[in-house]
């Protein structure tokens, strides 16, 4: 009897250290899929990103094509908070905000000139192989850019 108290502890432990820790879904090398997504007139398309991990903070490196198919490249470092954070690299905008929503799921929001440039969700699908973001961009003469690109996990 103590020694299958002992043994289903240990066991509850693990699977708890297990869920505490488990690997955050968003973290790795995604590649846009091209067929699989619609982009609105003049976006911008992310070929390339990637999301890394250092203590509290996660930095995320974008690579792409802009409207004019030149290259583009911006990388932000910060919290999942919701609070704006300089992105360097990019003149599409100056800071940007992720907030954590669900286990796969973040919302972000994007400023230049401390007006919101572009916001949307990133979802990760419940496999970790894909993630959908769903973004609204307006450009600078007030037209809406609907767009939704799906990554896949390399």
């Amino acid at each position: 009897m103590k020694a299958t108290k002992v043994v289903a502890t240990l066991a509850f432990c693990l699977l708890a250290a297990g869920v505490c820790f488990a690997q955050n879904p968003f973290i790795g090398t995604w590649k846009l899929n091209d067929a699989k997504s619609k982009f609105g007139l003049g976006a911008t398309k992310n070929t390339t990103v990637t999301y890394e991990v250092s203590g509290d903070n996660t930095t995320v490196t974008v690579d792409g094509m802009d409207s004019a198919d030149k290259p583009v490249h911006n990388v932000w470092t910060g919290k999942l908070d919701g609070k704006a954070y300089p992105v360097t690299g990019g003149p599409e905008s100056s800071t940007r905000s992720y907030r954590k929503i669900g286990m796969r799921t973040l919302a972000f929001t994007e400023k230049s000139g401390g007006k919101i440039t572009t916001s949307g969700r990133i979802v990760v699908s419940a496999d970790g192989k894909s993630r959908t973001v769903t973004s609204t961009a307006t450009d600078a003469s007030g037209k809406k850019n609907h767009s939704v690109a799906v990554y896949d996990k390399e």
